[in-house]
């Protein structure tokens, strides 16, 4: 089916009430794994390119083996960069064929914030690609940018308003409770901020820091208005554990085809869990042409 905006993903998943999976990808098994996963629940998808994979891949050749990828597959599929924090990454991402991205100014001043956003969020409209921005402060650490505990700070709804209008977004990440990484409580979600927030922000809201959620609780947030979930730690745990299960069953072994193998199973089994979890199993069908 190719490539879509995240814009039109995202708004047909607030209107019909379940969330399109954003799962990080940082090589070919990963990408693989997840495009297997979409395929077999014939569900849309978004593939998250983040800071990690940059530094040591490279933007540009994450992207082409996703290409290389999408081509055997016929569901909507959309690629996301992930918390890029200049305003150069993003217009490489544009330039590269990203279909969504996402300027993380969190950490800046609030003027700033916007005024960068809203600068790229310019370019991505001119050629109909999604774009995301955050606004509060979201715990924990995801591809070496880290919030302390003591930094992290809830959205509110007025806040969420005024940088949704002022940085003209398509998708807004907030802060509710989730936190990047692995949690060391289960987290309690604030269900009663997101209903504030989305009764004023008629847009679709992200849900950060989505691994490790108990599951009614994620539940409950795409009922308030979640429309995307990003997923990274759970997957990376997957894969870690089917390519040590691999590596045990047969510790002789060299060939990377067949350990990984193990690795990408188990990620796929994973992410087809998430999708069943976050409703977008058998949505692909909404978007044919």
């Amino acid at each position: 089916m190719g490539y879509i905006s995240g814009k039109i993903l995202l708004e047909h998943a607030a209107k019909n009430h379940y969330a399109v999976g954003a799962f990080s990808v940082h090589n070919a098994e990963t990408a693989k794994a997840v495009l297997a996963a979409a395929q077999k629940e014939n569900a849309p998808v978004i593939l998250m390119i983040g800071q990690q994979v940059i530094q040591y891949m490279g933007l540009k050749p994450m992207k082409e083996i996703v290409d290389s990828l999408a081509k055997d597959v016929d569901v909507p599929i959309c690629v996301h960069l992930d918390h890029s924090r200049t305003f150069e990454q993003n217009v490489q991402a544009i330039h590269a064929g990203f279909q969504s991205v996402m300027f993380d100014g969190s950490q800046l001043p609030y003027e700033e914030n916007v005024e960068l956003t809203r600068s790229i969020a310019k370019i991505a409209h001119s050629l109909n690609m999604g774009m995301e921005g955050e606004i509060g402060k979201i715990g924990g650490t995801e591809d070496d940018i880290t919030v302390e505990e003591k930094d992290a700070m809830l959205t509110t709804a007025e806040e969420a308003l005024q940088f949704s209008e002022d940085s003209e977004v398509d998708y807004l990440a907030v802060s509710i409770g989730t936190a990047h990484g692995v949690y060391k409580v289960e987290p309690k979600l604030n269900f009663k901020r997101l209903q504030e927030i989305t009764r004023v922000v008629k847009k679709p809201i992200v849900l950060h820091g989505g691994s490790g959620v108990p599951d009614e609780q994620i539940q409950q947030v795409i009922l308030g208005g979640v429309a995307k979930v990003n997923v990274d730690t759970e997957l990376r745990q997957a894969f870690t554990e089917g390519l040590r299960e691999a590596l045990a069953a047969s510790p002789k072994e060299i060939h990377p085809a067949n350990y990984l193998t193990g690795a990408m199973k188990k990620m796929e089994e994973k992410t087809r869990e998430k999708i069943r979890l976050f409703g977008s199993a058998g949505m692909a069908k909404f978007f044919l042409t």
